[in-house]
């Protein structure tokens, strides 16, 4: 018996579907897919959702910064993608623009983080390629647990934080290790090592 043929769901299928039961969602090749993430995920997470809240009220920056916002990307072939960092960054005068509005964006955001899992190809390769398509200003991959191919970390492979910065229209790398201090263009007062994000399990 011939199998079903599921419609992907279009964008705005994808927000209108999403429970609101404070659990984050993508929609994944035209899906709806619940992230799950480990407790230390969530810590890694956490800590940098507070150092750029934190950073946003010292240096008196016009941003929100979420952990729950949705971003409306697009893979090579043309299927819409609807991705959920980690950790958003987003310019205060598009968020407020439609305050009813589902807190999803169409156009690029500031920043987006994502901390790396065991499907950390989605990062590296997937998102990456969406991310700067998109537009997005400024892109963390934080491989706390230095699961990356050696050729995105290099080796011996240790924990890395990569940082795409987007310039005419393509994505400029710089990593950190250890005791380095992150250079961002976002928050460019940031007084953060990697090894400080990476330490940041059970805090």
């Amino acid at each position: 018996m011939p199998q079903a043929i599921t419609k992907p769901l279009s964008f705005v299928e994808f927000l209108e579907a999403d429970p609101d039961d404070s659990k984050r969602y993508e929609l994944v090749n035209g899906q709806l897919v619940q992230l799950m993430a480990t407790r230390a995920h969530d810590d890694v997470a956490d800590f940098i959702y507070d150092a750029f809240r934190d950073q946003v009220r010292r240096d008196q920056l016009s941003y929100k910064v979420s952990r729950f916002a949705s971003v409306k990307t697009m893979r090579d072939d043309g299927l819409v993608q609807g991705r959920t960092p980690d950790v958003s960054v987003i310019d205060k005068a598009i968020w407020t623009a439609d305050p009813k509005a589902y807190a999803a964006l169409e156009g690029p955001i500031q920043l987006a983080v994502e901390v790396s899992s065991t499907s950390w190809q989605d990062d590296y390769l997937y998102k990456l390629a969406e991310y700067e398509a998109l537009g997005i200003l400024e892109y963390w991959i934080v491989d706390y647990l230095a699961l990356g191919a050696t050729r995105y970390i290099g080796s011996p492979k240790t924990p890395t934080l990569s940082v795409y910065y987007l310039e005419n229209e393509e994505y400029q790398l710089r990593q950190f290790r250890g005791g380095d201090r992150i250079v961002s263009k976002t928050f460019p007062h940031l007084p953060l090592t990697a090894a400080e994000i990476f330490e940041a399990v059970g805090r």
